[in-house]
């Protein structure tokens, strides 16, 4: 394998790095200043502007109105889901909420299976036996003393199923040979569409809090974001077969590391049985369903499965 073949591993090196911290500091404005988690987001939509850039800079963007429909769909259920994490970051622990968004693969083989007639294999099958499975050791665990300061496994179930759906408009915006730079510009758009929506959750801007707190909320999500283009950078230079189950596997677990370090706590019996179905099932979907488009890739246009490929990533 050649040197440039190979330097997809530094991307997803970086990618993992990056989204495992950001997962695990992303709440740490809010605990720690009272920093209000609207308020993070807004930060998150502007750091959304540097890799935008630099993703616009690799590719033209696409100004038909199906790139646009597709680009705002995908843009608004991601920025969404965000607008939800931040609030759901306040209620339960990181190591508990990423595991259960980490799930988001079974709603997009859901919906590709029931709007799209696509059949399923028997991984992706296993896969999502147990995310079901996990799913219910979370509800049980919630009413322990995991998470038990709010209903945080609803707002991370309604986030699960956004950015599942986001990554079947993926999908589907890959079909009309819709690029990446241009579904970046249009995510990064959509975030600055639904600040009007944080502003009025928030009740105004904050006058009170010390300058650590935006400082904070930037960097962290400033990781957020650059990561975001790492994905891209690294499913372009590598086999989405490979790159998109490690990462989807790796950064949580960093994220569940880091978080158990930050809280000091141990999870219950459940969730830790949780944690690792949710893991394990979320990489087998992912990993079915990128093999299946490898499979597809003998009989198809190579320029659209290229763009397919890189379109149905899990870009936030």
């Amino acid at each position: 394998m050649s040197t440039t073949n190979r330097s997809w591993i530094t991307y997803a090196g970086l990618l993992v790095l990056f989204w495992g911290v950001w997962g695990a500091f992303s709440s740490q404005p809010t605990v720690r200043y009272g920093y209000p988690d609207e308020m993070v987001y807004i930060i998150w939509a502007f750091t959304m502007l540097i890799p935008a850039f630099f993703a616009l800079r690799r590719s033209t963007f696409d100004r038909r109105p199906i790139a646009a429909y597709y680009g705002l769909a995908i843009g608004l259920t991601g920025a969404g889901g965000q607008l939800l994490l931040f609030k759901t970051l306040t209620m339960g622990p990181a190591y508990l909420v990423f595991p259960v968004i980490a799930l988001s693969p079974m709603i997009t083989v859901v919906l590709a299976v029931t709007l799209l007639r696509e059949r399923i294999s028997k991984v992706a099958v296993l896969g999502v036996a147990m995310a079901l499975v996990a799913v219910v050791l979370f509800s049980i665990s919630s009413g322990t003393t995991d998470g038990a300061t709010g209903p945080w496994l609803l707002m991370a179930i309604l986030i699960c199923i956004a950015w599942g759906v986001q990554a079947f408009f993926m999908r589907k915006a890959a079909t009309v040979g819709v690029n990446d730079g241009t579904t970046f510009g249009w995510m990064t758009i959509s975030g600055f569409l639904l600040i009007p929506v944080a502003v009025l959750m928030m009740g105004g801007f904050p006058d009170s809090a010390p300058w650590q707190a935006p400082a904070l909320a930037g960097a962290t999500q400033l990781l957020n974001a650059v990561g975001a283009l790492f994905l891209v950078m690294a499913l372009s230079r590598g086999k989405a077969s490979i790159v998109s189950p490690v990462t989807n596997a790796l950064a949580p677990v960093l994220t569940i590391a880091l978080s158990l370090l930050i809280y000091r706590t141990v999870p219950s019996g459940f969730a830790t049985i949780g944690i690792i179905l949710a893991i394990v099932g979320s990489t087998l979907m992912v990993y079915s369903d990128e093999k299946r488009g490898e499979a597809l890739t003998s009989t198809t246009d190579p320029a659209v499965l290229t763009k397919g490929t890189d379109g149905i990533t899990a870009v936030r």
